[in-house]
């Protein structure tokens, strides 16, 4: 089974004004789902929310289409069972990127009609977030960050993974995410800071991950699991320095919190929407996803909820001050680095994906 750990985790934890009861209907059977109507994906807490405001309103203002917002997570096996069963009560949901890989693999994703949206906005989208599949939703990174008590202005400060690995020059406690998942986790940090250039991180060299991570590990307190810990270690000085989620630090600053991002070599993650196949409002579904990739929708989002657009002409719209939060923003996207869901779905000869494989390795290496 792929491990594939999604946005989820962090928006669920982030909810202060929306009672899921209000957002969340009793699923029915395909049967009783009113032709033309679309059951969506929107996450819950502020996602939800910002789901609602920037796409669902709108949508259904312009189209006369009915929407009903599903704040349940989608996963694959729902997904998969829903077409194998012919029974698909969801029109448009969103996915990991492995999940979105593994699914349309399997045939069991629409293909998306790009002929229905404006050459601008596509134009305008990035090229890794347009897939046959799927669209990008939102763009989120995982950064560098550090406590600015620990390393003022002053004084040098860690801008590349291979100074949050020396810890001569910048000495401080530590913290990274843990590898338990095998889609996440610290793989990418760790040869970036060996010396790998970022357009030749891929394939991965697994030895050579877990070798740089042996020259780290004695610096580590904890290897965090969610984003609720990395964010309470933040808060409480717990460590210097840290691999984190942006969200999560962005919303200590805005809490007064004496915590700083580094945007160089951050690393870009993201959710796909998706149609399942073979459901009964595929033509609306279609619709709907070119709605959410139009620039002006997607800054209208970034300003509810901070995460990066994947239409960079949304950027046209949104504030400087805005814009310099999200992980897209063009200045940070030229030293970023995008994950490669592709590479950790890929199955080796021993009939294991790249992910388990990196469970394996971690499961033994972290105990060691």
């Amino acid at each position: 089974m792929t491990f594939w750990i999604n946005r989820r985790r962090f928006v669920q934890a982030m909810s202060s004004a929306i009672a899921v009861g209000t957002l969340s209907p009793v699923v029915r059977p395909a049967s009783a789902q009113s032709l033309g109507e679309l059951r969506v994906t929107v996450g819950g807490g502020d996602v939800g929310k910002a789901t609602i405001e920037a796409y669902i309103k709108p949508f259904e203002a312009e189209t006369g289409i009915k929407v009903t917002p599903i704040t349940d997570d989608t996963n694959m096996g729902q997904i998969e069972l829903m077409v194998k069963s012919s029974n698909v009560t969801l029109d448009v949901g969103y996915v990991g990127q492995g999940s979105a890989l593994t699914l349309a693999g399997k045939g069991l994703l629409e293909q998306i009609d790009y002929s229905i949206h404006k050459k601008e906005d596509l134009d305008g989208i990035v090229e890794f977030a347009k897939q046959p599949f799927g669209i990008a939703s939102l763009i989120y990174s995982y950064n560098m960050v550090y406590n600015t008590e620990s390393y003022p202005a002053s004084k040098p400060r860690p801008i590349t993974w291979t100074d949050f690995w020396d810890v001569e020059k910048f000495p401080g406690i530590r913290t990274m995410v843990s590898g338990q998942y095998g889609s996440e986790g610290p793989w990418e940090e760790a040869l970036l800071a060996d010396g790998v250039p970022a357009d030749q991180l891929y394939p991965m060299d697994i030895d050579r991950i877990f070798a740089s991570l042996d020259k780290i590990k004695p610096h580590i307190r904890k290897w965090w699991g969610t984003g609720s810990e990395i964010q309470q270690m933040l808060h409480d000085k717990a460590v210097d320095v840290a691999q984190s989620y942006d969200g999560r630090a962005l919303l200590l600053i805005d809490q007064g919190a004496p915590v700083e991002i580094n945007r160089n070599q951050a690393k870009l993650q993201w959710d796909y929407w998706v149609i399942p196949k073979g459901g009964p409002n595929v033509q609306n579904a279609q619709k709907f996803i070119e709605f959410v990739t139009r620039a002006d929708r997607q800054a209208a989002f970034s300003q509810l909820f901070p995460e990066g657009p994947t239409n960079r002409n949304a950027f046209k719209l949104i504030p400087d001050k805005v814009a310099r939060k999200l992980p897209t923003y063009p200045e940070y996207m030229k030293s970023s680095v995008s994950l490669n869901g592709q590479w950790y779905n890929d199955v080796g000869p021993d009939g294991l994906t790249n992910t388990e494989l990196l469970i394996q390795r971690w499961n033994e290496w972290v105990l060691q």
